[in-house]
């Protein structure tokens, strides 16, 4: 299969590597042309993974200009704020039955939309599918052994892309929820947040699993509202990637939440880390879709009121605690 995979940071390089290695004729394309350059000639992605080597048949181009006619899979993993002007941008050079994969964890900051949504308005939705998962892109690198969930609403597509993207170190899982898939991928990094203020604040492991349960129980109520499948939650897309976000120490939105609980401005957060925590980008969005349905999530509006609303983390924590108490 013909490849190409947009986004030249730490995933999108894992995941071309992954597929390179599995056989696929696979091309990175990068935004920086200095950054293309050096992964075509010495086979490392000088900015993140630096350490890994990438296979010799790994090409890699900038974007503008690139060819994408020939290709047959275009999966994008770029930051979900870039992630409509890229689709805009490539979507002439498209071949017109090419398959698009997501493969970013978040909601458009502007129109609150699902990044399927958004490769909706250039192509058939039946050409569509999501990835997610645990998956960390040092371990993938790494040939860690994980797994993942690819939805689509074509049935048959996620069946198709399932047996060409599975491999020994990488499980994949098909379904047709594409919704509680996505919605899973955006609010799990929310609640990764609220795990690293934890971890910030000095508290325990006690803490952590009321996060990681109560968090389950916004993500569910959010799922329910629009339709999601209640079994998504449960798996790989849902439970999986909210237990390592909220504990693994490659979290950057876990180490973001570390760094909000320490005082450091929300707009500095991305220069500390070197890298897109989604859940900054993710948690406003999130809260306004949620009350586009009246729901209310309590711990995605307190990471709000945390990062952008001026409240200290300790203050937010009492509010939490001091809510009115409800059946579990």
């Amino acid at each position: 299969m013909r490849v190409a995979v947009i986004g030249g940071g730490s995933w999108g390089t894992a995941f071309a590597r992954l597929l390179a290695l599995s056989g696929h004729d696979t091309t990175l394309v990068c935004r920086d042309p200095v950054q293309a350059d050096a992964i075509a000639r010495h086979h490392r992605n000088p900015r993140y993974l630096f350490d890994v080597e990438l296979p010799d048949s790994l090409a890699a181009v900038q974007i503008e200009g690139a060819d994408l006619s020939g290709a047959e899979l275009v999966a994008l993993a770029v930051p979900s704020r870039w992630f409509a002007g890229v689709t805009e941008a490539i979507a002439e050079r498209l071949a017109p039955r090419a398959v698009l994969l997501s493969l970013t964890k978040g909601l458009d900051p502007t129109s609150r939309r699902r990044m399927s949504e958004l490769l909706g308005d250039v192509a058939d939705s039946r050409r569509v599918a999501v990835l997610s998962g645990p998956n960390h892109a040092e371990e993938v690198a790494r040939d860690y052994p994980t797994a993942s969930v690819l939805a689509s609403d074509d049935i048959e597509l996620a069946r198709r892309l399932q047996r060409e993207l599975s491999t020994s170190r990488l499980r994949v899982y098909a379904s047709r929820d594409v919704v509680g898939v996505e919605l899973c991928a955006a609010a799990k990094n929310v609640m990764g947040l609220a795990a690293g203020v934890s971890d910030g604040l000095g508290f325990g492991d006690n803490a952590k699993a009321a996060i990681i349960t109560r968090g389950m129980a916004e993500m569910t109520r959010m799922g329910e509202a629009f339709g999601a499948q209640p079994r998504t939650y449960a798996g790989m897309a849902g439970m999986g990637d909210l237990v390592a976000t909220c504990t693994s120490r490659h979290s950057r939105n876990r180490r973001a939440g570390e760094l909000l609980a320490k005082g450091v401005p929300a707009e500095w957060i991305e220069m500390e880390l070197g890298q897109v925590a989604e859940g900054l980008t993710t948690a406003p969005a999130l809260r306004g879709l949620a009350e586009s349905r009246d729901l209310e999530l309590p711990i995605t509006a307190a990471v709000c009121d945390v990062a952008f609303g001026g409240k200290t983390p300790l203050e937010a924590l009492a509010e939490l605690m001091a809510r009115e108490p409800t059946k579990q």
